[in-house]
Parts: structure tokens; sequence; C-alpha cells
């Protein structure tokens, strides 16, 4: 398998968002009455207001993050000078690869590529896999940006120093 990491193409917009959708449905991640799918689905509107990335490997899409730099209407703890991410989705067929991982490690790059001091997140209190993923690469607990946007639903802080 070789696996291109890479902004997503105009034509890959609708596939990304519903990637997005299946993977959070797939792991119970769409909590009732939230509107969150709607969020995933629109990966265009995403590309346009942030950067949408995908995994693929030749023609299969694998994964999907959005990284919101400043200034983008998608951020939702990032400072002036912190890059953030959203939204990391891999495909069940693709889970287990190192696609999640790989999807962060870009933007990490990506901060670094815009010169940021550090990098920021939000993951549900219960996405115990992302978590691993992101203190395997470094990622402190940030609790003093923890949020709710929702009743039921706790957001965990992480952030990563460049």
């Amino acid at each position: 398998m070789t696996v291109d990491i890479r902004l997503a193409l105009p034509s890959e917009y609708d596939a990304a968002g519903e990637l997005a959708v299946e993977a959070y449905a797939y792991d119970g991640f769409l909590p009732a009455g939230s509107g969150y799918a709607s969020i995933l689905r629109d990966a265009a509107d995403r590309a346009a207001k942030a950067e949408l990335w995908v995994a693929t490997d030749g023609d299969a899409l694998l994964g999907t993050v959005t990284y919101c730099p400043p200034g983008s209407v998608y951020r939702e703890i990032g400072l002036d000078d912190e890059g953030e991410f959203r939204m990391l989705a891999v495909s069940g067929r693709a889970r287990g690869l190192g696609i999640g991982t790989a999807l962060t490690v870009r933007c990490i790059d990506r901060c670094r590529e815009l010169g940021l001091s550090r990098v920021v997140l939000s993951s549900a209190a219960y996405m115990a896999s992302a978590h691993r993923i992101y203190e395997r690469l470094g990622f402190v607990r940030l609790p003093e940006r923890d949020w709710s946007p929702i009743t039921n639903v706790d957001l965990y802080a992480f952030a990563l120093d460049l």
C-alpha cells in the first residue's frame, strides 16, 4: 500500500464527507440531536474555510482531517500562534494501518510550515483510540481548555509544542 497525504480535490469532497460520517457513526461518535453528521458531511465547506486533507491509496480514500489555520471559522480552541485540527476520520477498511497517525503528522508538519508554536485539538472524552495516537506523538492534555459543545459531550484539549 502506498499512502499519499494531500489536499482533497473538489471531486473528492462528497466522498470525504461521507467517509467522516461513516467513521464517526461506526464508532458511535455521532451524539443524538447534535447535528454533527451534517457538519462532517459538508467537506466542501471545510475545504473552503479551512484545509481538507485526505489519505489515499491510488483512487481509494482512506481517511481525512480538517486542518484549521489561524483565521479559520472551524477553529475551536486555537490561539493566534497555534494550529488546530479537527474531524480526523479513518475508513473502517483502513483502521490499524497508521492512517490516523499519518494525518495527524501532516497537521503537525503544516503547523511547522506556517511557523506556528503549537498545535492543539479537541477530542471527545470517549475517543480513546485517537487519544493514544496523540499521546504517542507527544501531545499532552490541556485541561484548562476542555469544554462541552452540548450536554453530555465533553471535549478534552490536547497540545503539542513545536
